[in-house]
This record gives structure tokens, C-alpha cells and sequence, in this order.
């Protein structure tokens, strides 16, 4: 797998759009780090996060992380999870506090995004994330859930090389839980997803709510 070409763009344009000119796939992001404490509920709790500038949705939970949160189904009890595009690490935090003896892989080439992930790990007492890089990514490494607010607004080509990156990496048993905006193809990426999966895996539209469909990918 290419994981370089499609993971580059992990964080660019995502559905919220940009800060200013800045785009969220900066590797170094040029706007100062100036970093702020927030309030969010991740796992059914009160948790005290950063953010900062030139990170996806630098002020609070955004609309279609929240719905995946809500949504998705519960996690298996253990195993390699994957929050791919983690931003601040809101999905990665959430599998975390949901599931202490899983391993969480947290990929983003936005290595501010990736620092702040490791803070709000730590301030949480969650030893149980990975922040990375995507191409320091043990080689072979797969994954028994993958959950993710990919990045629609690259256009189509990006995004469907991003996904078919990770995608194949669901361990047998595994799936993926991804959110998109209605209105930005949502139904149409479950027909393109339908037609490149293996026939024996489900792609399926598995819950929608406030305008998003959660996307459901599993391998059997």
C-alpha cells in the first residue's frame, strides 16, 4: 500500500473546511500554537482537552465527530484500533477511555495535531495511544476497527486513495465506521466503496443523524 500518497492528505480540507488559508495536511503549520483548554464529553464523561490553531476543528467537538461518537457501535473489548485523521484526538480519546486494553493508533501528518493527541492522552491517563505519523506505522500493522471523519473535500481521487490505504488493513472480523456529510456524497461513497471492497465484505450505511451518515465497512 501507498500508505504516503493517500495518508499525506489525512487532514486536509476537512468537512468543516479550513482555518483561514491554512490547510490541515501542513505538515508544520505556520499559524502560532497557541494552545486553549476546552470542556468535552468524551465516553459519557466530562474530559479537559487542547487545541490549538492549523488542527482540524481548533475550538471544539465538531458536529460529524460527535455523531460518529454517538453512532458508531460499541468497540470489541481489545484488539488494534485505528482513528485515522485524528486531529486533537477526540476518536482516539473516546476509544481509549471506552476500552483500556486496546492499543490505539492515532495517524495524522499534522504533527501539531499528533503533539496535542499525546498531551491530552497524558492529561487523561491514557497509556493506550499511539500518536504517529502515518509512515511510522509498524509495516504490516492491521487494525480490528478503524474510525474516522475523513477528509471529503480533497476530492475524489485523494480520498479514495486514503481510504483504500487503510481499508484493506481490517484484520478478519475487523470493520470501519466513517462519517460523512449527506449533502458532501455520503450515498455515493457507499456505492464506489461497494464496488472496490472484496464481494464478501459489507458496506452499508449503518445510522445517520443531523445531516451525516455513519458508513459501516466489514470484513468477515
Amino acid at each position: 500500500m501507498d500508505q504516503g500518497r493517500g495518508a499525506a492528505n489525512v487532514s486536509q480540507g476537512r468537512q468543516a473546511g479550513h482555518t483561514g488559508d491554512e490547510q490541515y495536511f501542513s505538515a508544520q503549520p505556520g499559524s502560532p500554537d497557541v494552545r486553549r483548554t476546552i470542556n468535552v464529553t468524551l465516553a459519557g464523561r466530562p474530559v479537559k482537552v487542547q487545541v490549538s490553531n492549523g488542527v482540524f476543528s481548533s475550538s471544539r467537538l465538531d458536529l460529524g465527530t460527535s455523531v460518529l461518537l454517538k453512532r458508531a457501535p460499541e468497540p470489541p473489548e481489545s484488539g488494534d484500533f485505528l482513528d485515522l485523521g485524528c486531529g486533537w484526538g477526540p476518536i482516539a480519546l473516546e476509544l481509549a477511555l471506552l476500552r483500556g486494553k486496546a492499543r490505539v493508533w492515532a495517524v495524522d501528518v499534522n504533527e501539531r495535531a499528533l503533539d496535542l493527541t499525546r498531551a491530552n492522552a497524558q492529561t487523561n491517563g491514557l497509556t493506550n495511544i499511539r500518536a504517529t505519523l502515518p509512515d511510522d506505522l509498524p509495516g504490516g500493522q492491521g487494525f480490528d476497527l478503524i474510525w474516522s471523519n475523513p477528509p471529503i473535500r480533497v476530492g475524489k481521487a485523494v480520498l479514495h486513495q486514503l481510504l483504500m490505504d487503510y481499508l484493506p488493513r481490517l484484520n478478519p472480523g475487523g470493520a470501519a465506521y466513517l462519517v460523512v456529510q449527506r449533502n458532501l456524497g455520503s450515498d455515493s461513497l457507499i456505492t464506489w466503496l461497494s464496488s472496490q471492497m472484496p464481494t464478501d465484505w459489507g458496506v452499508a450505511k449503518y445510522a445517520s443523524a443531523k445531516g451525516y451518515r455513519v458508513i459501516e465497512v466489514a470484513r468477515p
